[in-house]
């Protein structure tokens, strides 16, 4: 099953979340594929921690990236995609990276030609469909379960074309008036993106490397980002918590399902998804998240002996560890149930 990670907001928490989702399915022994599409390459980086550098400029792995993992069809090369090979860290082997580049968007004028041109232009008909081709090839070398998108906030050419490969998108918000805001363009922006698929694909259907078949549907959306009070969203936030749950169900949800981009009510059902489609309010990371950069791990994965506390610091850091654990199961199990009852591949 292919997830992406999107809103055109930045700031929002969408590449820790796809890792620390990606890190919870493969604790749940699933195989997992991140895929980062974000030229800041943040994604990798969290994966890849002090080997960052080294894997960019090392000859055996500075092309194993999804830049290079196309560039033979960007570039008119007689040469079929391949698989990426995929780092692993150390302490999940079912999670793989296929590596962002900080010059992808290099290849957005020529897809955005490719994607507008209504395959009139027989050197550019394979571009559309170049990404999905070796996500589907990386995903079958590593008989991957779940590949997870993590997008740049933009309303981009090579974001478009991510979005329409996928079966389903989370939307990560954060509790904020310009979070809203972005709510109110995606309800509009991504059924166009769909509706763009849906008459291009007889278009494409004989290029080397066609565009998918999936259709993107709305999981639903986490709210992120905001301050503990006595237990709950502190004041500032609670108010706009109210309002982006609030806008996912009156307009998104609307949005969405005229445009064929729900799954059926019983799939949301077994998945115990609110009819608000807020998977979970997450609060910030605070102390721990200092801990868990120093580990190279998420938040809920590091151990009592990589805290570095004692007495009280410590076991109010290990008690929200293990809500923030608790927090990440529930959404991957729920995805887990998402993709099994609406039978994705």
């Amino acid at each position: 099953m292919k997830i992406v990670f999107f809103n055109h907001k930045g700031g929002v928490s969408k590449t820790t979340t796809a890792y620390n989702l990606g890190w919870m399915l493969g604790i749940l022994e699933k195989k997992v594929l991140l895929v980062d599409a974000d030229p800041q390459c943040n994604l990798s980086g969290l994966v890849l921690g002090d080997e960052f550098d080294k894997y960019y400029t090392e000859d055996t792995t500075k092309e194993h990236n999804i830049k290079d993992g196309v560039k033979m069809a960007f570039g008119g090369k007689p040469i079929p995609i391949q698989a990426v090979d995929c780092y692993s860290p150390d302490r999940n082997k079912n999670l793989y990276l296929l590596a962002g580049h900080a010059n992808l968007s290099e290849y957005d004028a020529s897809l955005s030609l490719a994607q507008n041109s209504n395959n009139a232009i027989s050197a550019l008909q394979n571009l559309p469909g170049a990404f999905n081709e070796l996500i589907n090839k990386t995903s079958e070398k590593y008989e991957i379960d779940f590949v997870l998108i993590d997008l740049n906030p933009g309303l981009s050419a090579i974001n478009q074309n991510l979005f329409i490969l996928s079966d389903g998108f989370l939307i990560p918000t954060n509790p904020d008036p310009f979070s809203i805001m972005a709510l109110d363009t995606l309800s509009k922006v991504l059924p166009k993106w769909v509706d763009w698929a849906d008459r291009m694909k007889d278009l494409f259907a004989d290029a080397a490397y066609p565009l998918s078949n999936s259709r993107p549907k709305f999981i639903g959306g986490l709210i992120q980002r905001f301050n503990i009070r006595n237990g709950k969203a502190a004041k500032p936030y609670r108010e706009n918590i109210a309002d982006i749950q609030n806008i996912m169900q009156t307009k998104l949800f609307p949005s969405f399902e005229k445009a064929r981009m729900l799954f059926d009510n019983e799939t949301y059902q077994i998945a115990s998804i609110p009819e608000n489609f807020c998977l979970a309010e997450i609060p910030d990371f605070q102390g721990l998240l200092p801990k868990a950069n120093e580990a190279g791990v998420p938040v809920f994965a590091i151990t009592d002996e990589e805290i570095h506390e004692a007495g009280e610091v410590k076991t109010g850091l290990m008690q929200n560890r293990e809500k923030f654990y608790a927090h990440f199961e529930k959404i991957a199990n729920q995805l887990i149930l998402v993709k099994d009852n609406a039978k994705i591949k």
